[in-house]
């Protein structure tokens, strides 16, 4: 719970990734709030009874949130969907203003044969493009977490799509904070949007369980 809540205030990309490992892990013990507690919660060493208590509250409350908005088996919690809205969403904006952002546009630019190539791969409906590189994100970090190879082609992909994400992550902060667009710069609310285009991903373990 802390482990997310400071995520959430200073690197929004590690936050969403952080929140769709939360949601594996309580699919892992299937929505069992006793058995993901005497795994991960009981053997953290030092842990107080009160944080204790509220970190089993927190599972709960997301455990509650995934059956009713019924993603118990696969897809993301609205909280985190939201969110990847809001991280394209400002995508859009900067593009639209492409001229006052070179470099992020820039550092898009270099990305974008990377998610049209991963975005041809995934089927029929494929995800948006801000999506497309946090579905990349996540699966090197299953694969670190398998200690899986990755092949070099795969490595050189991932690692472009991490320097994009990083940088919409520092502007999402920079917009939440009013120092990415001054008010009489902000993007016009009728303008044409751009077509749709890591921070690291941090590991998840019992020991990190969120505070």
């Amino acid at each position: 719970m802390k482990i997310a809540s400071q995520l959430r205030r200073t690197n929004i990309a590690q936050y969403l990734l952080y929140m769709w490992q939360v949601e594996d892990l309580l699919r892992a013990y299937d929505l069992d709030i006793d058995r993901l507690a005497a795994a991960v919660i009981d053997p953290v060493p030092d842990l107080s009874e009160e944080d204790a208590r509220a970190l089993r509250e927190w599972y709960e409350s997301l455990i509650d949130m995934m059956r009713r908005e019924g993603v118990a088996e696969k897809g993301h919690l609205q909280i985190t969907r939201n969110t990847l809205g809001d991280l394209a969403d400002l995508h859009r904006r900067i593009l639209a203003e492409a001229t006052r952002f070179p470099e992020y546009t820039a550092e898009f630019y270099r990305t974008l044969p990377y998610i049209v190539e991963l975005r041809a791969k995934s089927g029929p409906e494929p995800a948006g493009e801000i999506e497309t590189c946090f579905n990349a994100l996540y699966a090197r970090l299953i694969l670190r977490l398998r200690h899986a190879d990755e092949s070099a082609e795969t490595a050189a992909a991932i690692d472009q799509i991490t320097r994009f994400i990083a940088a919409l992550a520092r502007d999402y902060h920079l917009d939440e904070a009013d120092k990415l667009f001054t008010p009489e710069e902000d993007a016009p609310a009728d303008a044409t949007p751009a077509k749709d285009a890591s921070a690291k991903p941090q590991a998840h373990d019992a020991g990190d369980a969120p505070k």
